[in-house]
């Protein structure tokens, strides 16, 4: 029997984490997608509402961290009646190994997705070695 590939929602899921906030307000867990060729990693994190400006990108000790602010769509005058998206902020980490080279990671934000090219160090990189003959 084949395998369902079937589009499957998944809702917004709240952070669940051990440390306590010291600001009010709900955190997400923002769903990634990751991929990755022989010279770089691609991380896709999906973090709608977010602009370039509420973007925070860390790397400290080995570990990538990435927060983003969704700033409410309401006007100080206007009155909800309906809210489905729920407003707060995204926080997700990443040990990196180093297999990664820290200093040339890009950060690219557009349309809610952030995209993060990780590029691979020279000694992780596959490499051919070549047969002589005698």
């Amino acid at each position: 029997m084949a395998e369902s590939k079937e589009l499957q929602v998944k809702e917004k899921q709240e952070m669940t984490t051990p440390a306590e906030q010291t600001r009010p307000g709900l955190i997400f867990t923002p769903a990634v997608d990751i991929f990755e060729t022989d010279h770089e990693i691609t991380l896709l994190a999906d973090m709608p509402g977010v602009t370039p400006d509420k973007m925070t990108i860390d790397l400290h000790d080995g570990v990538l961290t990435f927060t983003g602010d969704v700033i409410p769509w309401e006007n100080p005058d206007e009155k909800d009646v309906l809210i489905e998206f729920e407003i707060g902020k995204y926080h997700r980490q990443f040990a990196l190994s180093e297999a990664i080279d820290q200093d040339k990671i890009q950060a690219k934000l557009a349309d809610g997705v952030l995209r993060l090219t990780l590029p691979k160090a020279e000694k992780a990189r596959p490499r051919k070695i070549t047969v002589n003959a005698g």
